[in-house]
Protein backbone atom coordinates (compact mmCIF):
# COMPACT_ATOMS: atom_id res chain seq x y z
CA UNK A 1 0.00 0.00 0.00
CA UNK A 2 0.92 3.40 -0.47
CA UNK A 3 1.86 5.92 2.70
CA UNK A 4 0.82 9.19 2.89
CA UNK A 5 2.09 12.23 4.75
CA UNK A 6 -1.27 13.53 6.62
CA UNK A 7 -4.11 12.01 8.65
CA UNK A 8 -7.15 13.60 6.44
CA UNK A 9 -7.96 11.67 3.82
CA UNK A 10 -9.37 13.31 1.44
CA UNK A 11 -5.81 16.16 1.70
CA UNK A 12 -3.02 13.88 1.71
CA UNK A 13 -0.19 13.53 -0.44
CA UNK A 14 0.05 9.82 -1.32
CA UNK A 15 3.47 8.70 -1.86
CA UNK A 16 5.11 5.87 -4.01
CA UNK A 17 4.51 2.37 -2.68
CA UNK A 18 8.15 0.58 -1.33
CA UNK A 19 11.32 1.65 -1.36
CA UNK A 20 11.11 5.00 -2.69
CA UNK A 21 14.62 3.78 -5.47
CA UNK A 22 12.40 0.97 -6.56
CA UNK A 23 10.88 1.50 -9.76
CA UNK A 24 8.35 -0.99 -11.28
CA UNK A 25 8.02 -1.88 -15.02
CA UNK A 26 5.11 0.62 -15.23
CA UNK A 27 6.82 3.45 -13.47
CA UNK A 28 9.23 3.09 -16.28
CA UNK A 29 6.74 2.59 -19.23
CA UNK A 30 4.99 5.26 -18.26
CA UNK A 31 7.74 7.88 -17.65
CA UNK A 32 8.62 7.04 -21.30
CA UNK A 33 5.22 7.82 -22.86
CA UNK A 34 4.86 10.49 -20.60
CA UNK A 35 8.18 12.25 -22.17
CA UNK A 36 7.46 10.94 -25.92
CA UNK A 37 4.16 12.75 -25.40
CA UNK A 38 5.38 16.47 -23.76
CA UNK A 39 8.56 15.77 -26.45
CA UNK A 40 6.13 16.15 -29.17
CA UNK A 41 4.27 19.06 -27.40
CA UNK A 42 7.64 20.86 -26.98
CA UNK A 43 8.23 20.42 -30.54
CA UNK A 44 5.45 21.87 -31.60
CA UNK A 45 5.64 24.75 -29.23
CA UNK A 46 8.79 25.56 -30.65
CA UNK A 47 6.81 26.72 -33.55
CA UNK A 48 4.84 29.05 -31.37
CA UNK A 49 7.60 30.31 -29.10
CA UNK A 50 9.29 31.61 -32.06
CA UNK A 51 6.86 34.35 -32.84
CA UNK A 52 5.63 35.13 -29.50
CA UNK A 53 8.95 35.80 -28.55
CA UNK A 54 9.95 38.57 -31.06
CA UNK A 55 6.68 40.13 -30.30
CA UNK A 56 7.91 40.27 -26.81
CA UNK A 57 11.56 41.01 -27.45
CA UNK A 58 10.36 44.19 -28.88
CA UNK A 59 9.00 45.97 -25.48
CA UNK A 60 11.73 44.20 -23.47
CA UNK A 61 14.01 41.21 -23.72
CA UNK A 62 13.37 39.75 -20.46
CA UNK A 63 9.69 39.08 -21.19
CA UNK A 64 10.37 36.15 -23.49
CA UNK A 65 11.18 33.99 -20.34
CA UNK A 66 7.15 33.97 -19.38
CA UNK A 67 6.78 31.87 -22.54
CA UNK A 68 9.36 29.22 -21.53
CA UNK A 69 7.11 27.43 -18.88
CA UNK A 70 5.92 25.05 -21.25
CA UNK A 71 9.31 23.35 -21.47
CA UNK A 72 9.60 22.60 -18.25
CA UNK A 73 5.91 20.33 -17.85
CA UNK A 74 7.66 17.14 -18.34
CA UNK A 75 9.69 17.24 -15.27
CA UNK A 76 7.05 18.76 -13.09
CA UNK A 77 4.09 15.88 -14.42
CA UNK A 78 6.65 12.84 -14.22
CA UNK A 79 7.47 13.78 -10.65
CA UNK A 80 3.95 14.26 -9.58
CA UNK A 81 2.76 11.29 -11.78
CA UNK A 82 6.07 8.48 -10.54
CA UNK A 83 6.67 10.25 -7.26
CA UNK A 84 10.20 8.55 -7.53
CA UNK A 85 13.96 9.95 -7.10
CA UNK A 86 14.84 10.55 -10.87
CA UNK A 87 10.84 10.51 -12.15
CA UNK A 88 11.10 14.35 -13.06
CA UNK A 89 14.72 14.39 -14.70
CA UNK A 90 13.81 10.82 -16.24
CA UNK A 91 10.62 12.64 -18.07
CA UNK A 92 12.26 15.78 -19.10
CA UNK A 93 15.10 14.25 -20.56
CA UNK A 94 13.12 11.80 -22.42
CA UNK A 95 10.63 15.30 -23.64
CA UNK A 96 13.97 17.16 -24.57
CA UNK A 97 15.18 13.83 -26.63
CA UNK A 98 12.20 13.22 -28.81
CA UNK A 99 11.86 17.16 -29.40
CA UNK A 100 15.16 17.24 -30.55
CA UNK A 101 15.13 14.35 -33.41
CA UNK A 102 12.73 16.15 -35.78
CA UNK A 103 14.98 18.91 -35.68
CA UNK A 104 14.74 22.34 -33.88
CA UNK A 105 16.34 25.81 -33.81
CA UNK A 106 18.20 25.04 -30.65
CA UNK A 107 20.01 21.80 -32.31
CA UNK A 108 21.67 19.54 -29.06
CA UNK A 109 21.96 21.97 -26.91
CA UNK A 110 17.71 21.17 -26.65
CA UNK A 111 19.00 17.90 -24.73
CA UNK A 112 21.18 19.94 -22.37
CA UNK A 113 18.39 22.34 -21.50
CA UNK A 114 16.47 19.16 -20.87
CA UNK A 115 18.90 17.55 -18.43
CA UNK A 116 19.67 21.23 -16.77
CA UNK A 117 15.21 21.59 -16.20
CA UNK A 118 15.03 18.18 -15.10
CA UNK A 119 17.71 18.21 -12.74
CA UNK A 120 15.85 21.46 -11.78
CA UNK A 121 12.68 19.65 -10.82
CA UNK A 122 14.42 17.27 -9.02
CA UNK A 123 15.88 19.08 -6.80
CA UNK A 124 12.65 21.03 -5.46
CA UNK A 125 11.11 17.30 -5.09
CA UNK A 126 14.06 16.29 -3.01
CA UNK A 127 13.91 19.42 -0.98
CA UNK A 128 10.25 18.13 -0.12
CA UNK A 129 11.85 14.87 0.89
CA UNK A 130 9.45 13.27 -2.03
CA UNK A 131 6.41 13.64 0.52
CA UNK A 132 4.43 16.60 -0.60
CA UNK A 133 3.16 16.26 -3.76
CA UNK A 134 0.11 19.41 -3.52
CA UNK A 135 -0.22 22.16 -6.02
CA UNK A 136 2.76 24.04 -4.12
CA UNK A 137 4.92 21.37 -4.47
CA UNK A 138 4.50 21.79 -8.19
CA UNK A 139 5.09 25.43 -8.24
CA UNK A 140 8.21 24.39 -6.32
CA UNK A 141 9.08 22.21 -9.09
CA UNK A 142 8.37 24.47 -11.86
CA UNK A 143 10.29 27.30 -10.58
CA UNK A 144 13.21 25.78 -9.93
CA UNK A 145 13.13 23.93 -13.20
CA UNK A 146 14.41 27.76 -14.06
CA UNK A 147 17.82 28.55 -12.31
CA UNK A 148 19.96 26.20 -14.25
CA UNK A 149 18.63 26.66 -17.80
CA UNK A 150 19.11 30.53 -16.98
CA UNK A 151 22.25 29.91 -16.17
CA UNK A 152 22.92 28.18 -19.39
CA UNK A 153 21.09 30.80 -21.47
CA UNK A 154 23.00 33.65 -19.78
CA UNK A 155 26.64 32.18 -19.60
CA UNK A 156 29.19 33.19 -22.11
CA UNK A 157 31.11 29.49 -22.98
CA UNK A 158 34.76 29.70 -24.30
CA UNK A 159 35.32 29.46 -28.11
CA UNK A 160 37.85 26.64 -26.97
CA UNK A 161 34.85 24.03 -25.22
CA UNK A 162 33.86 23.44 -29.26
CA UNK A 163 36.53 21.69 -29.28
CA UNK A 164 36.36 19.28 -25.77
CA UNK A 165 34.41 16.26 -26.33
CA UNK A 166 30.65 16.43 -24.67
CA UNK A 167 31.90 19.73 -23.85
CA UNK A 168 31.49 20.72 -27.45
CA UNK A 169 27.81 20.65 -26.79
CA UNK A 170 27.28 23.07 -24.61
CA UNK A 171 29.80 25.66 -26.25
CA UNK A 172 27.59 25.27 -29.49
CA UNK A 173 24.73 26.54 -27.58
CA UNK A 174 23.33 28.43 -24.79
CA UNK A 175 24.45 32.16 -23.92
CA UNK A 176 21.66 33.15 -26.01
CA UNK A 177 21.30 36.15 -23.17
CA UNK A 178 24.93 36.90 -22.55
CA UNK A 179 25.13 40.32 -23.86
CA UNK A 180 22.36 41.28 -21.43
CA UNK A 181 23.25 43.50 -18.38
CA UNK A 182 23.43 41.80 -15.01
CA UNK A 183 19.51 43.71 -14.05
CA UNK A 184 18.29 42.52 -17.30
CA UNK A 185 19.62 38.98 -16.55
CA UNK A 186 17.93 38.85 -12.75
CA UNK A 187 14.67 39.95 -14.69
CA UNK A 188 14.81 37.09 -17.31
CA UNK A 189 15.61 35.10 -14.32
CA UNK A 190 12.59 36.20 -13.09
CA UNK A 191 10.70 35.83 -15.52
CA UNK A 192 11.99 32.02 -16.04
CA UNK A 193 10.50 31.57 -12.39
CA UNK A 194 7.22 33.10 -12.49
CA UNK A 195 7.02 30.79 -15.79
CA UNK A 196 7.85 27.96 -14.18
CA UNK A 197 5.77 28.49 -11.36
CA UNK A 198 2.59 28.92 -13.25
CA UNK A 199 2.59 27.32 -16.35
CA UNK A 200 4.17 24.16 -15.51
CA UNK A 201 3.59 24.18 -12.02
CA UNK A 202 -0.26 25.34 -12.05
CA UNK A 203 -0.60 23.75 -15.24
CA UNK A 204 0.93 20.78 -14.66
CA UNK A 205 -0.92 19.52 -11.41
CA UNK A 206 -4.05 20.32 -13.15
CA UNK A 207 -3.06 18.05 -15.63
CA UNK A 208 -1.82 15.39 -12.98
CA UNK A 209 -5.32 15.73 -11.47
CA UNK A 210 -7.46 15.34 -14.55
CA UNK A 211 -5.66 12.36 -15.72
CA UNK A 212 -6.11 10.90 -12.35
CA UNK A 213 -9.64 11.47 -12.17
CA UNK A 214 -9.79 10.47 -16.00
CA UNK A 215 -8.88 6.72 -14.22
CA UNK A 216 -5.71 7.18 -16.05
CA UNK A 217 -3.47 6.53 -13.36
CA UNK A 218 -5.13 4.43 -11.16
CA UNK A 219 -1.82 2.41 -10.50
CA UNK A 220 0.02 5.63 -9.35
CA UNK A 221 -0.34 7.25 -6.33
CA UNK A 222 -2.25 10.38 -7.85
CA UNK A 223 -5.19 7.69 -8.77
CA UNK A 224 -5.12 6.78 -5.28
CA UNK A 225 -5.76 10.65 -4.14
CA UNK A 226 -8.50 10.74 -6.49
CA UNK A 227 -10.20 7.43 -4.91
CA UNK A 228 -9.68 8.43 -1.66
CA UNK A 229 -11.37 11.94 -2.27
CA UNK A 230 -14.51 10.37 -4.04
CA UNK A 231 -15.01 7.41 -0.97
CA UNK A 232 -15.16 10.39 1.41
Amino acid sequence: MATSTTDAPSRRSVTATGRLASWRTVDIITIAFLGAAFGIVFWGWAFAYEPLSKLVTVAYVPLTGLFAGTWFLAGVVGGLVVRRPGAALFCEVVAALVSMLPGTQWGASTLVSGVLQGLGAELAFALLGYRAWGPAAAALAGALSAPLEWVFEVMKFPASWADVPVLGTVAGGGGWYAELVLRDKIAYLGALGVSGAVIAGGVGWLLTRQLARAGALSAFPAGQEVQEARAV
